[in-house]
């Protein structure tokens, strides 16, 4: 290669470069380690969030002597609220209240079918509460109709036939719920990537600096080459992590029921990526610009500071507005901001909110920042770089 890159194409040596920096760090441990343990800990996260689902939703209830003829109406009230029953015949109530200090039953019901009696550990769940109550009631209610001569299961019919008339606006979307979590796992994951690698860019430029091998590599290549270079293969390393945990979590998910479909996962996975690339090129000019003005990773902290609290905010704040009302005008607009737009439109968009002229523009205007900073950051990278010893001020490398 000859000097400054001027008898080669201009393309050979930022893949020489990326290819350099996406082999050094895929080969290393920690990225292989720190891959394991974000894809154990999704995986935890979604096994818990089964578990706790399951065992919001259904509740163990012993019934005892008269009680035991409530069973059915038990279950079809339960049902009716979105909460599954399961019924266990307690023959001895003595034992059935050990059962419940043991935790093996939420509840134990006695008594008379017109009289019930409940017996908790220390605490009865709301909707359990109202189920009860509600069965209550209704045994009440028919021991009374039928004491007036009426029937009450032709009461009960007519009293179910009452309803008023809903007219929805706009259909119920059965997978909000589910379109959220996915949203916030993959904003949580994009977060993560623009913070971790723009972060590596950093480290990596002041190393280079301080052990002085940017000086050599600058003899061969242009200092743009090798800033495109280092961004391209960081950025292609966090794109195979983001890659990797994104097809195991959606596995994961599919594989414990937690998502009905792949296609929601699939689609926000999509655009997930789409969002990291720009979200990173972004950022990662930015990290690397302001990095080659420190000479040691003890200064690197103060100068990439206001970066990675830029991230946080986005994230934090667009996070808690996007969980308010994702429709919402300020995470609307903000969404479409670029330094916003990485973390919070892929979420909007995998809640089926952000129209299509939205994602544009949003993409659009990210571009045209890439464009500025990339311009900005090249220039910055370009006169300090090869800058040793104290901070090189902002305002000098800008002359």
């Amino acid at each position: 290669m000859s000097s400054q890159g001027t008898s080669t194409h201009p393309a050979r040596p930022v893949l020489l470069v990326a290819r350099r920096e996406f082999l050094n760090k895929v080969r290393s441990r920690s990225f292989v380690i720190g891959t394991v343990v974000i894809i154990a800990f999704l995986a935890g996260y979604v096994l818990l969030q089964t578990f706790l689902f399951d065992k919001s939703t259904t509740s163990t209830v012993g019934l005892t002597g008269q009680a035991t003829v409530v069973a059915e109406q038990l279950k079809a009230t339960a049902k009716a609220a979105g909460r599954t029953i399961d019924i266990k015949d307690v023959a001895d109530p003595a034992a059935g209240e050990d059962q419940v200090r043991k935790g093996d039953l939420d509840a134990l019901v006695t008594g008379a079918s017109g009289a019930l009696r409940v017996v908790v550990k220390n605490n009865l769940d709301d909707t359990l509460h109202s189920i009860l109550d509600t069965v209550a009631q209704q045994q009440v209610l028919g021991g009374q109709l039928a004491e007036a001569g009426l029937d009450p299961r032709k009461v009960e019919q007519n009293m179910a036939q009452a309803r008023p008339k809903v007219t929805m606006l706009e259909p119920k979307d059965e997978q909000h719920g589910e379109r959220l979590a996915v949203g916030l796992i993959v904003a949580g994951l994009l977060y993560y990537s623009l913070l971790v690698y723009g972060m590596m860019v950093a480290q990596g430029v002041v190393e280079e600096k301080s052990s002085r091998v940017v000086e050599i590599m600058l003899a061969t290549i242009r200092p743009w080459q090798l800033l495109l270079g280092k961004v391209i293969g960081l950025g292609a390393v966090g794109l195979l992590q983001l890659l990797i945990i994104g097809a195991g979590g959606i596995g994961l998910a599919v594989s414990t029921n937690v998502l009905d479909t792949t296609s929601l996962a699939g689609g926000a996975l999509a655009a997930g990526v789409l969002w990291y690339l720009l979200g990173f090129f972004l950022y990662a000019t930015i990290f690397a610009a302001v990095a080659s003005l420190v000479s040691r990773q003890e200064d690197l902290q103060s100068v990439v500071t206001p970066i990675t609290m830029a991230i946080v905010v986005a994230f934090v704040v667009g996070i808690n507005l996007m969980i308010q009302d994702a429709s919402g005008t300020a995470v609307t607009v903000l969404s479409m901001l670029p330094p916003f737009a990485p973390v919070l439109m892929p979420g909007r968009m995998a809640l089926g909110v952000a129209p299509a002229w939205e994602v544009l523009l949003a993409v659009a205007l990210a571009l045209a920042s890439i464009a500025a900073i990339t311009w900005f950051g090249g220039r910055v990278y370009r006169n300090a770089v090869l800058r040793t010893g104290a901070r090189v001020k902002l305002r000098e490398v800008l002359r």
